[in-house]
């Protein structure tokens, strides 16, 4: 099951971004998959905007390994996660990742592929490719919830 969206600019995916926010549930997984400058950052601004975080300043978490935003009073944290830099499994110990599957909140983990066999099923994959100078195709692929094909 897939959603499919194709967009023009960085604000187009940011807009993609919070239209699935607008699909997710506590402790939903969300892995990246996408070259350098794919706009995974930009998603994931979306992302918290859609999820009611309109005062994170969303921005990659290359060095500090994972920013949380959110959870405040009747606000859902989302945490980012760049997981470029993890080659072993002492490293991914090293970022409390596995802590955080158990907290409830929604996990957004940019280069999810150098973690592949770590993580958790069920979890929603969020493909961008670069199709242009801003143009992007994204597929998000989870369960029921990503039926609908987008434009």
């Amino acid at each position: 099951m897939a959603m499919i969206l194709h967009t023009h600019s960085p604000q187009e995916t940011r807009e993609a971004g919070e239209r699935l926010a607008a699909l997710l549930r506590p402790g939903d997984l969300i892995a990246y998959t996408g070259g350098l400058g794919a706009g995974k950052t930009t998603f994931t601004a979306g992302l918290a905007r859609g999820l009611g975080l309109t005062n994170a300043w969303v921005s990659s978490p290359t060095f500090a390994l994972v920013h949380q935003y959110g959870g405040g009073a009747g606000e859902p944290t989302l945490c980012h996660f760049d997981m470029y830099r993890i080659e072993t499994a002492d490293d991914l110990y090293s970022t409390g990742f596995f802590d955080y599957l158990d907290s409830g909140a929604i996990l957004a983990v940019e280069w999810s592929e150098n973690i592949w066999e770590a993580l958790p099923d069920p979890h929603i994959t969020v493909d961008i490719s670069v199709t242009g100078e801003e143009s992007r195709t994204i597929t998000i692929t989870g369960d029921e919830r990503f039926e609908a094909v987008g434009t």
